[in-house]
């Protein structure tokens, strides 16, 4: 239904994007990828593909077609919806996602928040001739342990009574390349109890 959205980003969460077009705010749910290439203010274009069910209308977007691509296959494949598909593609980016399918690394795969090894398998069985074509150079992307950490921070920082939001725009404004999951936990509290 849309192909792309290109706007002004207007807040940038952990697991979505405002971006307004023509005085319309779109709630794109996206990738840690995705979102943190991104920046309040900047004009970008977001590659989307639109999810009717019979009870909920959600957008997901991806700041490359290689993400989106992947993300489609993700969900083409049988038990693996599209949060699923976002948490998969937040922790591995195409191209590693596409190496482990092709090398049928069950456990790497089924690393990603929700995706147990019957899944692991499922996605490698169902996906291996559909990712033959990636560019299996390794990319250079930042370190996934960031991203698994900055969740994790979250949720403990939703747990210790914190407004999800809130946590999630001091989570989102902090450097945390190379910080343990307390270190992050830490930096965080300091900040949100200023």
């Amino acid at each position: 239904m849309f192909e792309y959205i290109k706007g002004q980003v207007m807040d940038l969460f952990i697991d979505r994007i405002i971006i307004e077009v023509g005085g319309i705010g779109y709630r794109i749910h996206s990738t840690m990828n995705s979102t943190a290439s991104l920046k309040s203010g900047d004009i970008t274009t977001i590659y989307t593909h639109f999810v009717f069910k019979e009870d909920e209308m959600s957008l997901y977007g991806f700041v490359n077609k290689e993400e989106l691509l992947m993300f489609q296959q993700l969900i083409s494949v049988s038990k693996v919806g599209p949060k699923l598909a976002v948490s998969i593609l937040s922790t591995y980016t195409p191209y590693k996602l596409a190496n482990y399918i092709l090398s049928n690394d069950i456990n790497s795969i089924s690393k990603a928040s929700g995706v147990g090894k019957k899944t692991a398998e499922r996605i490698i069985v169902e996906l291996r001739d559909k990712v033959k074509n990636y560019n299996l150079e390794p990319d250079n992307n930042v370190h996934i342990q960031d991203y698994e950490n900055s969740y994790e921070a979250l949720d403990a920082l939703v747990a210790l009574g914190y407004n999800k939001q809130e946590a999630e725009g001091v989570l989102f404004s902090m450097e945390t390349t190379n910080l343990t999951t307390e270190e992050t936990i830490k930096k965080a509290l300091k900040l949100l109890m200023r």
